[in-house]
């Protein structure tokens, strides 16, 4: 039992962490200009991807018999904070949008990381954790090259 409670604090955590990247890109919306619909096309898939793995996430600790969290992390609201205050200095360039962006996958990166580190994961919680963070890893990576493409 104390088990199945330690992989919910983990499972919850990456809830948490998908909230913070949903908020993130719907912020990163809002700062793109008309010009960036292909920005804004990536971001709402980002937007559903995370929402498809909270969902599955949620479903885990369901059957592990723990509550689901709500709300976004404290260093997802530092995130948000850093990124205001580099977009004002930036001018919500398009590279500077990328570039929050990436950071932010960056931290769902290291999130995944640690959580598969855990030794409370049972293999079925493993399994789920590890391809939610290859698939991210995929995003990360998709963000990066669109980054990279910017010229200054």
């Amino acid at each position: 039992m104390e088990n199945n409670k330690e992989a919910v604090e983990v499972l919850n955590d990456l809830v948490l962490i998908n909230n913070d990247r949903v908020v993130g890109y719907e912020r990163a919306i809002e700062e793109t200009k008309a010009e960036d619909a292909d920005l804004k096309a990536v971001f709402n898939a980002m937007i559903q991807e995370s929402n498809q793995y909270k969902q599955e996430l949620s479903n885990e600790i369901r059957t592990l018999g723990g509550e689901i969290e709500s709300g976004t992390t404290n260093s997802g609201k530092i995130y948000r904070a850093w990124m205001d205050v580099k977009a004002t200095f930036t001018g919500h360039s398009r590279q500077a949008v990328l570039e929050n962006c990436e950071f932010g996958e960056d931290a769902a990166q290291k999130a995944y990381k640690l959580a598969l580190e855990d030794e409370d994961l049972s293999g079925t919680c493993r399994e789920l954790v590890s391809r939610q963070k290859q698939s991210l890893r995929l995003s990360h990576d998709k963000i990066k090259m669109m980054r990279d493409q910017q010229t200054h």
